[in-house]
């Protein structure tokens, strides 16, 4: 304990700030390990940081210093904002990404202040114990990276519908390929999640290869199943970057690459007996991003996002042409 008794300040303002550095410092590096040196988008990285972010602020400043819960939340916060603040500026991460796992952050930090908060009150008994269990927790955090690291992501579907007025035949030929789409108005892609602009394919049957364009690139998607009217099934040979992430500087973050994999997709269409088609889009993909019921969340919302954008513009080509031949 004599090391943190040279360490921090007995002055109040002053340990504040130091509480809040030297727990920064110590997360901006384990990032860093987790991200550019282990590779790892998981357990480590969201749920272990978030809580040492928490129980190291509140309890390096309630070391030996007499505070309340309120005030060691309002220090953790400030310890999460400047943590948040460096990813951006030197450019770890872009706000995209921030902002989908800041609820995650800010609950999971706000359990690690009140952990701290007690640890702090029982050093006065226990204060070797305590010590040697932060340090633990520290060295648990690279660890947990590399064992979850190569853990086998599983693979999750998605499926959006839609009602189309018009008959399969009609539809089937915009689903293979569709012209260009217009300009988002979401917010979400507005944001810089990728969308789909156009698809063209090359051949007929299965074999022929299907180019689905997003603005980031483009999917390769080779023919697997070609049922025409009914079914069309792809696998995924090639895909772009699944966003282009809004930041001050042009960011070149791993989880752009490899960390959201689409593996197939299919389309299947339904004739109604009111002369309808209900025509249904499902994507198979996997993340290597944990927790994964966390990132579903997220990844669930965008998928069935680009879905509904294509499934609009098949709906809409599909209803305008049946309009047209019928004047």
């Amino acid at each position: 304990m004599k090391f943190l008794d040279k360490l921090l300040s007995s002055e109040i303002k002053r340990r504040k700030w130091e509480a809040i550095g030297y727990t920064v410092l110590i997360s901006w590096l384990l990032t860093l390990l987790n991200i550019f040196v282990i590779g790892s988008y998981g357990i480590a990285l969201f749920i272990l940081i978030p809580l040492f972010i928490g129980v190291s602020s509140t309890f390096l400043y309630g070391y030996k210093n007499t505070t309340s819960q309120k005030v060691a939340s309002k220090i953790t916060l400030l310890t999460l904002s400047a943590y948040v603040a460096g990813l951006l500026v030197f450019a770890i991460e872009g706000i995209i990404c921030i902002a989908m796992v800041f609820p995650l952050a800010l609950i999971l930090t706000g359990i690690g202040s009140a952990v701290g908060f007690v640890l702090a009150e029982k050093t006065i008994f226990r204060p070797k114990n305590i010590i040697t269990s932060m340090i633990l927790f520290i060295v648990s955090i690279p660890l947990m990276a590399f064992v979850e690291k190569d853990s086998v992501p599983a693979l999750t579907s998605v499926t959006t519908s839609i009602e189309i007025n018009a008959s399969p035949e009609a539809v089937w030929k915009n689903v293979v390929e569709f012209p260009e789409l217009t300009a988002p108005t979401e917010l979400i892609f507005k944001s810089g999640i990728a969308y789909p602009t156009s698809a063209k394919i090359v051949g007929s049957g299965v074999g022929a290869i299907r180019y689905c364009n997003f603005n980031t690139g483009r999917f390769v998607e080779p023919i697997t199943v070609w049922d025409s009217p009914r079914l069309l099934q792809f696998s995924v040979e090639e895909q772009p970057g699944p966003m282009k992430e809004l930041s001050f500087w042009d960011i070149k973050a791993p989880h752009l690459h490899d960390y959201f994999v689409s593996k197939q997709g299919q389309f299947t269409l339904t004739a109604q007996a009111n002369g309808t088609t209900r025509l249904e889009g499902t994507t198979w993909y996997y993340h290597k991003i944990a927790p994964a019921f966390y990132w579903e969340i997220w990844s669930n919302y965008i998928v069935h996002s680009i879905h509904q954008r294509v499934l609009s513009h098949i709906k809409s080509n599909a209803e305008h042409e049946k309009q047209a031949q019928s004047q």
